[in-house]
C-alpha cells in the first residue's frame, strides 16, 4: 500500500481543516517545503497536496509553493484543488507533478472527466468527497444528490483508474477512518484502485486497510498531531 502524507494549503501555509469546514482550520506551518523535506526524511516516497483556497475558488494562489515542493524532488506528488481544465493539469504536470485529481468537475462535467481520463490516463485521479454518503463539491461546501459509491462505479466505467475517496465526516476527527466503507469499495469496484482518506488515526488501520485490498491512503491530521510516526507507518506497509 502506498502511503501519502498530506500538505493542505491555504494562503501559503501548512493547515488542516476539520470535516471540510474553512472555518475549523488549525495552521501547523508556515514552510510547506519544509514539511516535504521531513516527509522525505521519515521514508516518504508519494505526497498527497491539497490546494484548499483552489478548492473554494479556482485560483492558483498557491502555485508558486507547490512549484517549490516539486523542485525538491524525492517524491511523485498529487496534486488536487481547484482543477477544472485542461489547461490547469498542463501546468501542474509541466511543474512535474504525477497525478492531478479532479473534483468539483468530475461531477459537474462528466464527459469532460472522461476526456481528460482518456489523453492523460493514469496522471488523471479523481478525488470523491462524500457527506452522508453523497458527492459534495466546491470545497465540500455543496452537496450533490449522487451517491459516492455509485460515482465510483461510474468513474470505473469511464476508464478511470484511481480515486482518492474521503469521508467529511471522519476527516480531521481523530476517531479513525470509515472501514467498512473501504471494504465495500475494495469488493465492488475490484479494478479501481481506492485511496483512503480522512480519519486515519492508528497504525492498525493502515494494517487493515491493506489487508481488505486498499491501494493507498492518506495521512494527515494524524501526523501533524503525533498520533502516527510517519516512519513507522512506512516500515509497517509501504510498498
Amino acid at each position: 500500500m502506498n502511503l501519502y502524507p498530506a500538505i493542505d494549503l491555504r494562503g501559503g501555509q501548512v493547515v488542516r481543516l476539520t470535516q471540510g469546514d474553512y472555518n475549523r482550520m488549525t495552521v501547523y506551518g508556515a514552510d510547506p517545503a519544509a514539511q516535504a523535506r521531513q516527509f522525505v526524511a521519515a521514508g516518504a516516497k508519494y505526497l498527497h497536496v491539497v490546494d484548499l483556497d483552489g478548492a473554494k475558488d479556482g485560483t492558483l494562489a498557491n502555485f508558486d509553493t507547490i512549484r517549490a515542493i516539486a523542485q525538491q524532488g524525492g517524491l511523485s506528488i498529487e496534486v488536487g484543488g481547484g482543477i477544472r481544465t485542461q489547461e490547469r493539469i498542463e501546468q501542474y504536470l509541466e511543474l512535474g507533478v504525477a497525478r492531478c485529481i479532479l473534483g468539483t468537475v468530475a461531477v459537474r462535467d462528466f464527459e469532460f472527466t472522461k476526456r481528460m481520463i482518456a489523453q492523460y490516463g493514469d496522471a488523471i485521479a479523481v478525488g470523491v468527497d462524500a457527506r452522508d454518503g453523497y458527492v459534495a463539491v466546491s470545497g465540500w461546501l455543496e452537496t450533490s444528490r449522487e451517491k459516492g459509491v455509485d460515482f465510483c462505479k461510474r468513474l470505473a466505467d469511464a476508464g478511470c483508474s484511481a480515486v482518492i475517496y474521503t469521508d467529511i465526516a471522519k476527516d480531521g476527527a481523530m476517531q479513525g477512518t470509515n472501514l467498512p466503507l473501504y471494504r465495500q469499495l475494495a469488493e465492488e469496484i475490484p479494478g479501481l484502485a481506492i485511496t483512503a482518506s480522512g480519519g486515519i488515526s492508528t497504525l492498525d488501520e493502515l494494517v487493515q486497510l491493506q489487508a481488505m485490498g486498499t491501494a493507498a491512503a492518506i495521512l494527515g491530521k494524524s501526523l501533524y498531531t503525533g498520533a502516527i510516526d510517519l516512519a513507522e507507518a512506512v516500515r509497517l506497509v509501504q510498498t
